[in-house]
This record gives C-alpha cells, structure tokens and sequence, in this order.
C-alpha cells in the first residue's frame, strides 16, 4: 500500500486557519485532498491534523483525516505519528504533500513514488521543477537543489547553486517543490535523527537527511505546483486551477 498523508495545522504566522481557506469555492484542504486522490499510485489519502476544525471539514467533504499530537515539531513528525495508525509494511512507500499547494498535478505523485520501484534500497525521493523564472534565483523562498550525476541531491539551498562564478551557467538550476516520499522504516529513522546545524541554518529540514548521510533522489518534473502562503496568494493560485 501506497499511504499518500497531508499533514495539516490551523495556525501559521501568516495566514491564520489557511486550510480551511476557500480556492474556487472549497476548503483549501479539500482541494489538495482531491488532487492527492487521483494519482494512480496512490492507495489511501488521509489528512493528519490536531484541529477539530479541520478534522470535522475533511470528514463532512468524505475524506479520511485523523488526529495527530498537537506538541509536534514539523509535518514530518506528523506524518510520522500518522502513518502509525496503519497496518503498513516498513517497506511500504509514505507520501507527504503539502496542504498548501491546492494545484498540483496528481501526475508529480506517480512521478515522486516510481524510483522506488526500480530501486529497492532507495530511502527517500522529493521532486524539482528547472528555474525558468530570474527572480527565483535570488529568491529565498524559492528553494533551490544541485544534484549529482545519478540525480540525488547534493545541497539544498535558499542560495543560488550552483553559483556561476563567470556569469554564465553550465548546468541546469532547480527549485525545490516540497513532496517527499519515504520508506516507512526510513521515516521512522529520519523522525528520530537529531535536528541538523545545516538545517538549523538554512531552516530546510530535508538538509537534516543529507548530513547525517542519506541519500535523497530527486525527481526532475515539468508540473510547477504554487504554494499559498499569505491571502493575496489564493488569487494567483485560483488563477491557474485546473480540474483535470
């Protein structure tokens, strides 16, 4: 079984009970719920929250949700506790999306789980979108990741990297999109890790994995999947929605 979790909180510095947040007319959590549902290598979809609001709005649409300690550092964590209330395998493949990115497209799923059906002993794989966009090299929100030749990360950085010293870039440059999937007993190892200088630094927790030594693949995607971080970013967002 392919566990596909959306961990999901009602309180944010910036946008305050955002899931419940209505894109084209829905809650925002529905919206990433029914994306979630329609990828082909997705078995089960459930929303992990320590909000009755949200729990109740999930279960009124006729999604599965359940409830996840309300002490936990990162959805990582709650993804973590989540996938415990599940008969799954420690081999099995979690799925964490993100319960902000209400567009995106169910194909970057079967895109993020296929490694690890050719790969037995892969861990972890997240997905990347080229930068096609300036501003988004000098962005710091826009996460960017270098790889190496077999396409597992090297760095994660708010950074540009790689950095072209002569002006001019040789290789590609990415910018991170924040799904992840793991193996079950990978999760259980990464939840257990000590937080990371590296991660402390550039506040990304993915660098946690990569300096205790993992590896993480990165799967190149051609579906852009824009996140909602404040309001004013629900009109953009609706914008480009599509219903395919």
């Amino acid at each position: 079984m392919t566990l596909a979790v959306i961990p999901s909180r009602y309180g944010s510095k910036r946008f305050n009970g955002k899931p419940l947040a209505l894109v084209a007319g829905k809650p925002m959590i529905q919206r990433v719920y029914e994306q979630a549902t329609k990828a082909g290598s997705i078995n089960r979809v459930v929303v992990a929250t320590d909000d009755d609001r949200i729990y109740n709005t999930v279960i009124a649409f006729g999604g599965e949700a359940v409830m996840t300690s309300s002490d936990l550092k990162s959805g990582t964590d709650r993804v973590w506790e989540a996938c415990q209330q599940f008969c799954t395998d420690d081999n099995e493949v979690i799925i964490n999306i993100q319960g902000d990115q209400p567009v995106f497209s169910p194909e970057c799923l079967d895109q993020l789980t296929a490694p690890f059906n050719d790969d037995p002993l892969l861990n972890m794989s997240t997905l990347a979108l080229e930068i096609t966009d300036p501003r988004d090299l000098t962005d710091p929100s826009a996460v960017k990741v270098t790889l190496d030749r077999k396409g597992f990360a090297l760095y994660f950085s708010r950074s540009q990297i790689p950095f072209p010293r002569d002006g001019k870039a040789q290789v590609p440059t990415y910018r991170h999109l924040g799904f992840y999937a793991y193996r079950k007993s990978f999760l259980k190892t990464f939840t257990q890790l000590g937080e990371s200088l590296l991660e402390n630094t550039e506040k990304l927790e993915q660098l946690r994995v990569l300096e205790y030594g993992y590896d993480i693949k990165v799967v190149i995607t051609r579906h852009d999947s824009p996140s909602v971080d404040v309001p004013g970013d629900i009109h953009r967002v609706e914008a480009n929605f599509f219903t395919s």
